[in-house]
């Protein structure tokens, strides 16, 4: 019988320090993206992809997330009130869009420690990973597309996209050979953390959206902590390679970074350009800028 993907678990215990002083006191999760934070993209997007159960790991000052996905009387009390009916819609619907569930990383301990503590929540079978900084602009759902592949293949899946040049030595970079007859496939071999251009063995880099096997729970219980004490995912991830089949995917779609400055206005710009009410306004604000 295949395995389905049915739990995705969101890190979201960082201090985001690269958005100070603006995260000072809010999660960077929270942070607005035209007019939705950004952690809600991600969920969003694993509902699209038919996840059943979010699972988000947050830490001391993140009650924001919860607080955002959870029912506000008083606003809709409000809004009921106020007769503002769009409104009051909008946030019934985030406070129901699904079934969520919290767990605490007391330690900023690295990324494959905030994933290892969702582990009694997912228990024994595969399940998917979304950084909340990593927003994607898909055609179809990039995890959507994954967990294709997943039900396919039954196995670990990497999302990757190519980046050209110099660029390179900001990411993660997979190593493999494309899967015969899959040219978006490819079967990873490794993984270099950051290499110099001369260094990196593709153009294959690692963004944030994994398919992943229970038994990598193991590896990372195994993984010793790295630079500031950190549990790697990417190290847990190069044990699970010596066990089973890990593929890398390169997604149809956009990724924007989000967890950049750079990144964030990017995608700003983007994303207001598309939208349904601003995007025609914004377009022409755009057009009578002197640049």
């Amino acid at each position: 019988m295949k395995s389905k993907v049915r739990k995705a678990v969101f890190p979201a215990a960082g201090l985001g320090t690269r958005f100070l002083p603006a995260t000072k006191a809010i999660p960077k999760e929270m942070l607005s993206l035209v007019d939705k934070p950004i952690i809600q993209y991600g969920v969003e997007e694993a509902l699209a992809a038919g996840i059943e159960e979010i699972i988000i790991v947050t830490a001391r000052n993140k009650t924001a997330i919860e607080d955002h996905f959870d029912t506000s009387f008083e606003l809709e009390a409000n809004l009921e009130k106020k007769g503002k009916t769009a409104l009051l819609e909008v946030a019934r619907a985030v406070a129901s869009m699904a079934n969520l569930v919290y767990v605490r990383q007391r330690e900023a301990r690295g990324l494959g420690h905030a994933v290892l503590m969702a582990k009694d929540l997912v228990g024994d079978e595969p399940f998917a990973v979304l950084l909340p900084d990593d927003v994607m602009d898909c055609p179809v759902p990039c995890l959507k597309q994954m967990i294709d592949v997943f039900d396919e293949v039954q196995s670990s899946i990497i999302a990757s996209q190519i980046v050209e040049g110099p660029a390179i030595s900001a990411y993660g970079v997979l190593a493999g050979v494309e899967v015969p007859g899959k040219p978006r496939l490819f079967d990873v071999s490794g993984m270099v953390e950051k290499p110099k251009l001369a260094d990196a063995p593709s153009k294959n880099a690692i963004i944030g959206r994994y398919i992943l096997t229970p038994a990598i729970f193991a590896e990372i219980e195994k993984t010793e902590a790295g630079a500031g004490g950190e549990i790697q995912l990417t190290d847990g991830i190069k044990a699970l390679m010596g066990k089973e089949k890990v593929y890398g995917y390169n997604f149809d779609g956009v990724r924007h970074d989000a967890g950049d400055k750079l990144g964030m206005l990017q995608a700003t710009v983007d994303f207001a350009l598309k939208h349904e009410d601003l995007g025609p306004k914004f377009r022409e604000y755009l057009k009578s800028l002197v640049l």
